[in-house]
């Protein structure tokens, strides 16, 4: 399995709550209609919250800003997304970037295919 993790800054213009209101109500359910077309056997929306835990720890690391969420979506293997060049995957990757476009700040969030690496749990 392969997992994409993308950190998430909201555009400049949304507050946190608009924009993770963009994202839970209108976003994840276009990546649930687009699931199976595009190989997606999982979708997880880590929405940033808890301002007071967060600064202490930030603080106590120097860590740099916090994202506005993360999403975390799994595939079977980078073969298989390889190999899903079909025209409705690239119509729904079209169709997903579009909306991203609406409330991401795409050029400040990044991403990355990784491989889980479970230590405890």
């Amino acid at each position: 399995m392969i997992k994409l993790s993308f950190c998430l800054r909201r555009l400049p213009h949304l507050s946190r709550e608009d924009f993770q209101t963009y994202w839970r109500e209108q976003h994840a359910p276009l990546v649930a209609k687009h699931a199976k077309t595009l190989g997606i056997l999982r979708y997880v929306q880590v929405h940033a919250g808890h301002d007071a835990l967060n600064a202490g720890i930030a603080a106590s690391r120097g860590a740099p800003d916090a994202y506005d969420g993360v999403a975390e979506l799994w595939f079977e293997s980078a073969d298989a997304m390889a190999a899903n060049t079909s025209e409705a995957a690239a119509k729904a990757g079209a169709e997903l970037l579009a909306d991203e476009k609406k409330f991401i700040d795409l050029a400040n969030s990044p991403l990355w295919f990784g491989d889980e690496n479970v230590v405890v749990g």
